[in-house]
This record gives C-alpha cells, structure tokens and sequence, in this order.
C-alpha cells in the first residue's frame, strides 16, 4: 500500500510545523490509497497533531479530478494554521488549482506549473453533448476563481492561457503572480526575470508558419519526383522516406484545433 501522503513533524522550533508530501493522482476515490483523494487528506489534515499547527504541503503532481482538488482547495483554505504550498517539481492540471490555497506559494528553481481547459469524456445524443458542453464552462469558470484569487489576473486573460494549455517555469509563475517566490534563492525576484512560458498553440503556429520556408529548400533536398516532399535518405529497409509537406501542414492544424 503506497499511500500518496507522507507527515514529517518538525518540533525544533517554536512551534511545530507538519510537512504534508502530496504526490500523486488526484480522485474521488482510490482503490489502493494511492491517489489523492478528499476524504483521505481530511483525515491526515485533522486527525493528527495540534489543528493550529503550521503546514507545508509539497506537491508533485499531474493533476486529476477537479472536484475532489476543489474539496482539497476548500479544506486547505479553511484550516486555522498558516499554509505554505511548495511545488517540489509539477503542479499541473487540478494539482495546480490546489496550490492556489496557500497563503503562499513557493516554487522550486525546478518546478513547473501548467493550466489548462477542464475536460470529460462525453456520449449520447445531443442534448447530452450540450449538456456536457455547458457543465465544462462553468466548471472554467469556478477553476478561473481559484487563480484570479491568487493572481489579480483578468479572467479573460486567464481564460486565454487555459485554452492554449500553457506551462509556467518557477520565474514565469512569479511574474505572473501564481507564486512568491523561489526556495534557495537569497533575493527577491526581480520583476521580469528570465523565465519561459510556452503552450501548444504558440509552438504549433509557430511551426506552421515555418513550413513554407522549409517548402521553398525543398528542391534543395529531394529529388525532381518528389518535389513537395520532405526527404530522408532511407529507412531500415533501404528504402526512401518521403514526408508530404501538405501532409504535416495538416497535421499540424488537428494538433492546433484539438481540445
């Protein structure tokens, strides 16, 4: 049984401060107390030590459900004790809307966070695909709540970067108000550090607008018969490989148009 939470207790100084290591998938239930799950995360919040105690929650984490992270959110929120939320490597998805709750948020030089669109597997007829559709905007809407609260950001700005599922580097997270500042270092944060920032749309606009420029080489690198093509000498057959830049031009829009 490799359960998700790990407590470290610290009574070295003069108040105890409990470390919480939340590594894992994000559910409503678990079947191998593996996931990080509401009712479980509750128990440790309040089943051991003083409910006044200070908190560290380290997280590591893909994300998962957003409903049993929306429960998590709240109860951190709610505790009487101060929280210290440190992402140790990656706060995506739903893992990163929990980190919101702290009343900071620290970031390793390491780490990474990423937002993206909620999303659900939906069948039926239509109305249960409008349903579906309807159920996905407003659970936007109540994700955007979480960073707007701890960001200032505008919603519409917010919206945006969700919808291009964009990733955050430890001083790009710090520009843009999702954390604090970064463990080890010993100054502040200039504003306007170097950090990256990129998302699927950016890097798949940006190759679709390379393409007619590796068209233009074509001549260049393939034979007379293959002239929109892309050419690589041979594969492990011996055999030419050629690659229709049409081809890759439309599998570059289904990259860019898939939600």
């Amino acid at each position: 049984m490799d359960k998700f939470w790990r407590w470290v207790t610290n009574e070295a100084g003069e108040k105890p401060v409990r470390t919480l290591h939340m590594e894992g998938y994000i559910a409503e239930s678990s079947w191998f107390d593996d996931d990080i799950t509401p009712k479980q995360f509750k128990t440790e919040l309040y089943g051991t030590g003083n409910v006044t105690d200070d908190i560290v929650v380290k997280i590591h984490s893909p994300g998962g459900d957003c409903f049993a992270a929306a429960q998590i959110y709240n109860m951190l929120k709610e505790y009487p004790g101060h929280i210290s939320v440190q992402v140790d490597g990656l706060a995506a998805s739903a893992a990163s809307v929990i980190a919101m709750a702290g009343d900071e948020v620290v970031v390793s030089p390491l780490s990474v966070l990423m937002i993206h669109n909620p999303a659900m597997f939906i069948g039926g007829e239509v109305s249960d695909l409008e349903a579906g559709i309807n159920l996905l905007s407003e659970v936007k809407e109540s994700i955007i709540n979480a960073y707007q609260i701890k960001t200032g950001l505008s919603r519409t700005k917010i919206a945006h970067m969700m919808n291009a599922e964009t990733w955050m580097s430890a001083h790009k997270a710090i520009e843009l108000k999702f954390a604090d500042r970064i463990l080890y270092e010993h100054e502040p944060t200039a504003e306007g550090a170097d950090g990256f920032i990129f998302d699927k749309l950016t890097v798949t606009n940006t190759l679709i607008h390379k393409l007619p420029g590796v068209q233009a080489k074509l001549p260049k690198i393939v034979s007379p018969h293959a002239t929109d093509s892309f050419k690589e000498p041979q594969d492990s057959q011996g055999q030419e490989i050629q690659i229709p830049v049409d081809q890759l031009e439309k599998r570059l829009e289904l990259i860019k148009n898939w939600r």
